[in-house]
């Protein structure tokens, strides 16, 4: 889907758009589109050795660290000067899942859970908010998750924090009704990517699976996550992703919510359910 927007990058008006989260799996996958389509795209992720993929001249590596929010500043003042505070878009999709009971979850771990996926992400985007008033038609995009909308078992920190993700963005949509800036949230199901590898690290890292009451939920937990291919039906590639992500950049009237893969339409809770 092209537009008037892309019409006036076309001819020569350079669009600038930030995606956090870059190193991979759908990150990697809208800024390689981005790319594609012409567009300035500075990139992030937690260290810069995780975007050495993207090499293309108008790909623009930085590093942030959204549980830090000195480096969230300072973040934001680089890509402020390289944008030269004219910023088409930014796509907030840098989030990690945190497994485990709710009973189970430290205090720590729910504080570091919202620190990446709600804090730094908001503390960015306020940053970021008059760049996107600048720029002509600016869009922000929020990844969210089909778990932002329905909570499943096992996921209680990574729930909770879509859930003030969708929060935030429903409310950022009504305070920025009339300006030059739209807002949508992307919903999806399970996905293509590593994300299932960061969120074994951290259940490992963040639960006393073998001392919990849940210990026997825990191990069918563990062997999904550690399972060699996603196992649950319908999973999308980031492609999928890419599709809702284009129109909400493009369209002139870009939706509020947009759901991607089945399960993002028909959730079912299971005492297995998914996350991405």
């Amino acid at each position: 889907m092209r537009s008037n927007t892309a019409a006036q990058h076309n001819r020569g008006q350079k669009r600038w758009v930030v995606v956090t989260g870059a190193s991979g799996g759908i990150g990697a996958n809208i800024s390689a589109h981005l790319l594609e389509q012409g567009f300035s795209v500075i990139g992030t992720a937690t260290t810069l050795a995780g975007l050495e993929g993207l090499t293309q001249k108008d790909f623009h590596p930085l590093e942030l660290d959204l549980a830090n929010a000195d480096s969230v500043q300072d973040s934001a003042t680089q890509i402020l000067k390289m944008c030269s505070n004219d910023l088409f878009c930014l796509i907030n999709n840098a989030a990690y899942a945190q497994p485990g009971a709710v009973e189970d979850l430290s205090r720590s771990r729910l504080e570091q859970q919202f620190a990446v996926n709600v804090f730094g992400t908001h503390q960015l985007t306020t940053l970021l908010l008059p760049a996107l008033h600048n720029g002509a038609g600016g869009r922000l995009i929020n990844i969210s998750s089909i778990l932002g909308l329905v909570a499943f078992p096992w996921q209680g920190a990574y729930n909770a924090s879509k859930f003030a993700l969708e929060g935030l963005t429903d409310t950022l949509r009504l305070e920025l009704a009339g300006s030059s800036v739209q807002v949508s949230s992307i919903e999806p199901g399970p996905i293509r990517s590593k994300f299932r590898t960061r969120a074994l690290d951290e259940f490992k890292r963040g639960i006393d699976a073998q001392q919990s009451r849940h210990a026997e939920s825990y191990a069918r937990v563990s062997a999904y996550y550690a399972a060699t291919e996603h196992p649950t039906p319908f999973t999308a590639a980031p492609d999928a992703v890419w599709k809702r992500v284009e129109h909400a950049l493009h369209s002139r009237r870009p939706k509020p919510r947009y759901l991607v893969t089945f399960p993002a339409y028909a959730p079912v809770t299971s005492s297995t359910s998914p996350v991405k």
